[in-house]
């Protein structure tokens, strides 16, 4: 889809320097779409997919299989390899292919198995591939009006009131339906409904059960569906382990699979140049948003994922080192998110539902980084700038403010 075009142009940018891509993001938010649409721009391409039986059994009788694909033409082929993460010996062999082939072919790596993790040190795959993920649709995305990312972080509260009317739309859907490709471009709740109750009990029961050997399936089903009710709070892992009778070790283990397989994603405090400030408490957020009743968890939630994809793709660009955090301070005064770059504070931004008036939090902590800060609301007609001793607090809709990031 069209839509997917700010994730073609990190495809270009990587893909110009390097032999092997690796693309990484939950499961159904459109990988493999996105992977045939970039193929159609290679004459000779070839899709492998290991939850493909008859791909399986002849890449066991030949790894090296793509030799013999039929051509079209004398350009270099892309080869497609789809969920090749489940193969045992995954890593040595696309090492192996990398070593003998990069110069020939280009490989698109794709898997919902967090793939990133196995960039930590020792990484046999270290320097022969570049990483980046794809998100369910947000409203940046859709909306069509981002801005660059040197203008952004130039002044992050620079805003527009264009397209209000289809942005709020986009964000209401994206409220109801999620970004998931086929629950949002089906357009109805009950569409969301049957997709929502089947995909979290496939992705627990089939890529978790398989890929980590957790035997406790049952539990794990019960803790995803206590989390929609701890958004937007920090995490208590010792009450989610008092609720399910387990232990505090299991519940952690447990939210760790959840990021790895893209069920959840958390954030950390920041901590610098924050005097008293909670250090060890993280926050939550869900992939699947609908899930949350609550609307201003759900709100806040939404803020975070656009947030997150932001941070992400800016990464992966190699524009930064970019975080997102929140700040919380043992006097309980809090800011929902910050997002950071190279260690060093950009901008805050605190989520509340209908309160146009800039919480006191938000001054105290913009006072105190000397950062530009945003409070964004659900709805309103315009933006508005509010004085904070010599700085400015923008106020604004958050599907236009959001609409906007690189």
């Amino acid at each position: 889809m069209e839509a997917r075009a700010i994730y073609t142009e990190i495809w270009q940018e990587l893909s110009a320097d390097k032999a092997m891509i690796f693309l990484v993001g939950p499961r159904q938010s459109g990988k493999t779409t996105f992977a045939h649409s970039i193929s159609d721009s290679y004459a000779n391409h070839l899709y492998f997919n290991w939850d493909i039986a008859d791909h399986r059994i002849e890449f066991l009788a030949n790894p090296s299989f793509f030799e013999t694909m039929e051509r079209r033409d004398a350009s270099t082929p892309l080869v497609i390899l789809d969920e090749i993460h489940k193969y045992k010996d995954w890593k040595n062999y696309l090492k192996g292919i990398y070593d003998q082939f990069h110069e020939r072919y280009r490989f698109l790596v794709s898997g919902s198995g967090r793939l990133d993790l196995y960039q930590k040190g020792g990484d046999s795959l270290a320097g022969r591939y570049y990483l980046f993920h794809l998100w369910p649709m947000t409203i940046a995305e859709l909306g069509g009006v981002n801005r660059k990312i040197d203008h952004f972080l130039r002044d992050p509260l620079q805003m527009e009131m264009a397209k209000t009317s289809e942005l709020r739309e986009i964000w209401k859907n994206l409220s109801e339906l999620s970004g998931f490709p086929e629950p949002y471009l089906a357009g109805r709740k009950n569409t969301y409904r049957r997709w929502s109750n089947t995909y979290s009990k496939q992705l627990i029961r089939e890529d978790i059960r398989d890929l980590t050997e957790i035997k406790a399936i049952s539990n794990l089903e019960t803790l995803y569906l206590l989390l929609p009710s701890r958004v937007g709070s920090p995490l208590s892992i010792p009450s989610l382990a008092s609720d399910l009778k387990v232990t505090y070790n299991s519940v952690q283990s447990w939210l760790t699979v959840f990021e790895r397989f893209f069920l959840a994603f958390t954030i950390m405090p920041w901590t610098r140049k924050v005097s008293r400030a909670i250090r060890k408490e993280r926050k939550l957020y869900l992939w699947d948003v609908p899930r949350i009743k609550d609307p201003a968890a759900r709100f806040e939630n939404m803020v975070a994922l656009e947030l997150y994809r932001a941070v992400t793709g800016w990464n992966d660009l190699g524009f930064g080192s970019f975080t997102l955090h929140f700040i919380k301070n043992k006097e309980q005064q809090e800011v929902d998110f910050l997002v950071a770059n190279e260690e060093e504070p950009v901008v805050l931004i605190e989520a509340k539902l209908n309160d146009v008036n800039p919480s006191k939090s938000l001054r105290k902590f913009q006072d105190l980084l000397k950062i530009p800060a945003v409070q964004l609301v659900e709805a309103a007609e315009g933006y508005r700038l509010i004085p904070n001793k010599g700085q400015s607090i923008l106020v604004a809709p958050a599907c236009q403010w959001l609409s906007r990031l690189p």
